[in-house]
């Protein structure tokens, strides 16, 4: 059929059922035939609702968000922001004691007059709460430690601390008109102790009332965090760091405070600031703390004051060996890399490292390596391996090969530095510290051979680090 017919066909039904529908009663329309096809009836129904989006009611006491929209739709952030240095002071927070953890009866505290005694080894002991505040201001303490975990700083006197107490002793003793220089360096593997041993050193050293200068951390010294500026009239160039130096300053006179009052600058100091007649070195000190720009002059006046005959010993100390004996992430005016050993305080303490530089009045120059947190650096690996073999007296000493590159100038600074290796506790030395826990009131469960010999075997054979994971820290 015609589309032309078929269209009057249609026309014509719709009028017909149009005319019925008026004409007869409702309910008695006859049923016409209806189009298969038609889309009227879709289009003008009305659009079905919407489902409403219900969402159960939140918990009690469960936190919801509430995110308020701004004037285009975008949503508000209103959440605290963190003040400048927050984040930084919240990562590096020392917590040293815990209320909650029982007070050890026994624990006694080291002293000045015992503090070198071989009768600590194999013993757990307290350190004064005067140290504490010292070791504190030179940041000895470190966020990783397990010192939170107890009810006061204690430590455990290890046999490689008794040998640190026996070269206290040799520094003190006055070797016919001058006495001794130590120069150590603290070795070995990851969680063995290494910086709680230099911690252990400082401690001694302020309890036998030496003067204590710490780094506490070689990273930030060369990492280019901190301003630098050329050393005037320096040859080889040098650069100094006046804030980082500044603050170095303000620890030392934190923790030497005592010591420092009680004696005065003998000497002329050539200083851009003015220095009161009679001044003493903690006011000398204060100069330095006041104004950064003077800080370099002013550690120099120091450590000249300090190298005067009758001053008292020194310890010289830092953490992280590793990040100076290589490049720094300072550039020089020609964008080349400055070498480590050209900053000030590198200098200053690596030519003692070295044995460049003495202590006219004793002392010790402490360093510590570190296996969490270090580059890689070839120079000071084998320099530890050839330390280790010349103490033990071995035959064939390891050689370099030739055809490798190596920083040569770490190389010299390390080519007789001797090294203490740091391994793992011995069993009764495990006992002592696990018994502490058990105190301490940390460890719930009885101490005996078996106990405490399972313990020492997970550990990796008594790595004081790990044997604090597995007793202490990890709960099964």
């Amino acid at each position: 059929m015609p589309s032309s017919v078929c269209l009057r066909v249609f026309s014509q039904l719709s009028r017909d059922r149009t005319a019925l529908a008026a004409a007869a009663p409702r309910g008695l329309l006859p049923a016409l035939p209806a189009s298969c096809f038609s889309t009227s009836a879709p289009r003008c129904a009305n659009p079905a609702p919407k489902k409403k989006n219900m969402t159960a009611a939140p918990k009690r006491g469960a936190r919801t968000l509430n995110v308020k929209k701004g004037g285009k739709g975008v949503a508000q952030d209103t959440s605290k922001r963190a003040a400048p240095g927050e984040r930084k002071a919240m990562r590096k927070r020392i917590v040293l004691s815990n209320n909650n953890a029982l007070e050890v009866r026994s624990l006694q505290d080291l002293d000045k007059p015992s503090a070198l005694s071989e009768r600590h080894e194999g013993q757990v002991r307290g350190i004064p709460e005067d140290v504490v505040d010292s070791l504190r201001a030179v940041e000895a303490f470190k966020p990783a430690q397990g010192w939170s975990l107890f009810r006061r700083p204690a430590t455990l006197m290890r046999k490689q601390t008794m040998q640190l107490a026996q070269l206290l002793k040799d520094a003190e003793t006055t070797d016919g008109e001058q006495r001794k220089t130590i120069r150590r360096v603290l070795v070995g593997e990851r969680m063995s102790g290494k910086t709680t041993l230099l911690l252990q050193a400082l401690a001694m050293a302020f309890l036998r009332d030496w003067v204590v200068i710490n780094l506490p951390e070689a990273q930030d010294i060369v990492n280019a965090h901190t301003e630098y500026a050329l050393l005037p009239d320096s040859h080889p160039v040098q650069y100094t760091q006046n804030t980082y130096t500044g603050n170095l300053l303000s620890q030392i006179l934190k923790a030497n405070e005592r010591i420092l009052d009680t004696m005065s600058v003998t000497t002329n100091p050539t200083l851009p600031l003015p220095l009161l007649p009679n001044a003493t070195l903690k006011q000398l000190v204060q100069l330095g703390v006041s104004d950064t720009e003077a800080s370099w002059p002013v550690f120099v006046a120091l450590w000249q004051e300090l190298t005067q005959p009758g001053r008292p010993p020194i310890m010289l100390a830092m953490d992280g060996l590793a990040h100076i004996m290589q490049d720094s992430e300072y550039l020089s005016a020609e964008a080349a890399p400055v070498h480590a050993h050209d900053l000030t305080l590198v200098r200053h303490f690596v030519d003692h490292l070295a044995g460049r530089k003495s202590l006219p009045n004793g002392g010790m120059v402490l360093a510590a390596t570190s296996k969490s947190n270090a580059p890689a650096s070839p120079a000071l690996d084998f320099s530890v391996q050839v330390a280790e073999a010349r103490q033990s007296r071995l035959e064939n000493i390891p050689s370099w090969n030739r055809y490798k590159r190596v920083d040569e100038r770490a190389m010299d600074v390390l080519k007789d530095v001797d090294v203490i290796k740091v391994g793992g506790l011995s069993k009764e030395e495990a006992r002592a510290i696990i018994e502490y826990y058990a105190e301490s009131g940390m460890l719930r469960a009885k101490v005996d051979e078996g106990f405490v010999t399972e313990k020492w075997s997970l550990a990796g054979m008594g790595n004081v680090g790990e044997l604090e994971r597995v007793t202490v820290r990890l709960r099964i």
